[in-house]
């Protein structure tokens, strides 16, 4: 997933970018309310951790804006602490989910998987296309009974291709949501990543599910059903 962070205690939300980036999300992050708007109206995210309490613009403030612009990615709510004030004042905002400070790294990753299977769509918990499987709680992955060792990005890369199932992905859409806003390299670290996700999951097993399509980019299918042009 691409997630924004917004957050002015610059040591969690270094931590937080460090443990997701880990998780192999690509992570931008906002110090105030103003900068998280600007982020968040010029970026396509899949999830959104915010602070109730920012400078600038407090993170209820900023998540009502963004509902009466009609964005509705999800939104994960920090709260200074829990109880009923607080959560009613998250959830009132338009978060989805709320969070009370100090909390579990642990839980809040399981916390935006659950956001992100009741985003638009139900989504499963483990994520399957054909024989192909991939679990983003446990970062495994198998084709058919067989695991399939991958790295952080090409994790990240194969779940968002598996979330878009049968859709063809342009370079700029994947890089939008597989890497990060700091992100200036080539584009066609792309191609990169998806020759070696062959590789990985598709030569050894005789398989053709990773399609390019010509000039226009990628798209992952089930090719026991799709046919492959």
């Amino acid at each position: 997933m691409r997630i924004l962070v917004v957050e002015d205690d610059k040591q969690l939300a270094s931590g937080l970018r460090r443990g997701l980036e880990a998780e192999g999300h690509a992570v931008d992050v906002a110090l105030d309310g103003t900068e998280g708007e600007w982020f968040a109206t010029e970026n396509a995210y899949d999830a959104m951790v915010v602070d109730v309490m920012l400078p600038g613009l407090a993170g209820d403030q900023l998540c009502s804006r963004l509902r009466e612009a009609g964005d509705w990615t999800p939104i994960l709510m920090l709260t200074a602490r829990s109880g009923p004030e607080q959560e009613a004042r998250a959830l009132d905002a338009g978060a989805d989910d709320f969070l009370a400070k100090p909390f579990s790294f642990m839980v809040l990753t399981a916390r935006l998987r659950a956001l992100m299977r009741r985003a638009g769509r139900e989504r499963p918990v483990v994520l399957e296309v054909g024989d192909l499987r991939l679990d983003p709680a446990t970062h495994q992955a198998w084709r058919g009974d067989v695991p399939v060792e991958l790295t952080p990005r090409q994790f990240s890369l194969l779940e968002f291709l598996m979330r878009h199932e049968g859709e063809v992905l342009s370079k700029a859409t994947i890089l939008g949501h597989v890497w990060d806003f700091a992100y200036d390299g080539h584009p066609n670290i792309v191609e990169v990543y998806v020759r070696q996700l062959r590789q990985r999951v598709d030569e050894p097993f005789g398989r053709r599910s990773l399609q390019t399509v010509r000039l226009v980019g990628y798209r992952l299918v089930d090719d026991a059903r799709e046919p492959v042009p």
